[in-house]
């Protein structure tokens, strides 16, 4: 049974966690009666707030659980997160200060704002609306599970421990959506400070801990197995989609784009996206992670009292309490717990953005600003339960695989949001239809590399090997939007 300075040091910091979280209602004051301000906190956010806002956002119960699970049950494959989030920002300093600027200009608050204005076609919009928020709730979903992960731990030794955790997640979520209602994106963002500050101490202390406490990182990685160290020949092809794919993905996610928009100035989110490469590392370490754990008898030992299927969302979680003064536990298991929520409340804020302003309002454009903004902070309120009641009722495993179908969506925008910024011969029709197609054919990979059973790859079998499936969705996506615009093109000039 964990101790009380464990439980102590945890609960005193998540009651300063709330109390940020209140607070953001009284700092940089607006009016959060307007969209911008409640959504975006005015557009005002400096180097330093977007580079913790935008950390927080991709810094998630991905990176806590996802990967060192990932590493931890199947190998060197899933390193690819270290090169991928590398390339990502590459991506972004080429994307999102030109989308930046236009929203600066023209007052769009969403991804699907721009679409509609740049193709003339609420269609289009409405399309790339549903796709974000559609992708939105397996991630959500997925920071969920990382909570449950640190409370499973906590409450291991607790009779009842099931309704415990499920008690606890309610509570958790509804003070979020309590505050999230009152303070907006400023209470997200003083609260993302907070969590990366716990995360990144964590991440350093524990690094250093788990090596130290074992005789060197020599004596850690001795008895590595091979598939840990070495990408076999035949996943080379994997390898290399997981890395495109994801990291073409990972700005077009309504969460993502939100942050951007918050900044004050494009010159402002350059510095701050430059920046945040530094976020890698600490991916790095925590993928690590996934290897250290076999080093680590009491953490292996600990793991095994679980069923095989949950353990590696266990992996961060064990080597903390495991390796770490009980003291600092409760603070870097903290850090982990808001390290899902933090992310939660952004993303249910960005899916009810796109659902009030993209898709209710154009079904009723004379929707009054007053009932706008009501409807977009219950939307978020109702979509972080959502998310919720899905953990509840699906698995852990499942809510991380089907993330992996989430990223097959997302990708598939691409062609209207990021080269519709600098692609003028783009039409709205070859647009349409290569959205559809691609998600079509994404949702159908999926399910045949999966034999239409449980959701656990997103690798679909080529003459070229094992592939991400975003990646052949989104060229056959690319192939009809390009060559559909060129029909078009050449049909205007015969005209």
């Amino acid at each position: 049974m964990i101790g009380q300075d464990v439980t102590i040091g945890f609960i005193t910091l998540f009651i300063a966690f709330i109390i940020l979280g209140f607070y953001g209602r009284y700092w940089r004051k607006g009016n959060l009666n307007h969209v911008h301000e409640w959504a975006l906190a005015g557009k005002k956010l400096g180097t330093t707030l977007v580079f913790f806002l935008i950390g927080a956002d991709l810094y998630t119960a991905y990176s806590f659980v996802a990967i060192p699970s990932g590493v931890f049950a199947k190998g060197a494959l899933y390193f690819f997160a270290i090169p991928y989030v590398m390339l990502t920002f590459g991506i972004a300093l080429v994307t999102v200060p030109k989308l930046w600027t236009l929203a600066h200009q023209k007052g769009y608050i969403t991804a699907s704002d721009f679409v509609k204005d740049r193709f003339s076609s609420k269609t289009l919009a409405i399309m790339i609306a549903i796709t974000g928020i559609v992708a939105e709730l397996p991630y959500i979903a997925l920071q969920i599970v990382g909570m449950q992960a640190v409370l499973t731990v906590m409450l291991a030794d607790f009779a009842n421990a099931q309704v415990v955790q499920e008690i606890a997640l309610l509570v958790s979520f509804t003070i979020l959506a309590a505050f999230t209602y009152t303070s907006g994106l400023r209470g997200a963002t003083l609260t993302a400070i907070f969590k990366d500050i716990l995360v990144w101490v964590t991440v350093i202390a524990v690094i250093i801990a788990i090596p130290v406490s074992l005789g060197g990182f020599d004596n850690v990685f001795k008895n590595v197995k091979a598939n840990y160290v070495t990408l076999p020949d035949a996943l080379v092809p994997a390898y290399s989609t997981l890395i495109l794919g994801s990291a073409l993905a990972l700005y077009l996610y309504p969460h993502a784009i939100n942050g951007v928009l918050s900044a004050e100035s494009a010159k402002k989110l350059r510095t701050s996206t430059a920046m945040l490469p530094f976020y890698g590392i600490g991916l790095a370490i925590l993928a690590l992670m996934g290897i250290l754990v076999y080093s680590v008898p009491s953490a292996m030992n600990f793991l095994s009292g679980f069923p095989e299927s949950s353990r590696g969302i266990l992996v961060v979680p064990s080597l903390i309490l495991n390796i770490m003064p009980g003291w600092f536990s409760g603070i870097a298991l903290l850090g982990i717990f808001v390290g899902g929520l933090v992310p939660a409340a952004i993303m249910a804020m960005s899916q009810a953005n796109l659902l009030t302003r993209n898709i209710i309002k154009e079904i009723k454009p004379n929707l009054p600003d007053s009932s706008e903004i009501r409807i977009t902070k219950i939307a978020s309120t109702v979509f972080k339960f959502i998310a919720l009641g899905f953990v509840f009722v699906v698995p852990a495993t499942y809510a991380i695989s089907l993330q992996l179908l989430g990223g097959v969506l997302i990708a598939q925008i691409l062609p209207a949001v990021f080269f519709g910024l600098y692609v003028k011969s783009l039409k709205k029709v070859p647009l349409i239809i290569g959205l559809a197609v691609g998600i079509t054919s994404g949702i159908y990979m999926v399910e045949a590399a999966n034999d239409f059973g449980p959701l656990t790859s997103s690798l679909f079998k080529t003459t070229f090997g094992p592939l991400y499936i975003a990646v052949i969705a989104l060229a056959i996506n690319l192939a009809i939007s390009f060559g559909g615009s060129l029909v078009l093109k050449k049909k205007d000039q015969r005209m």
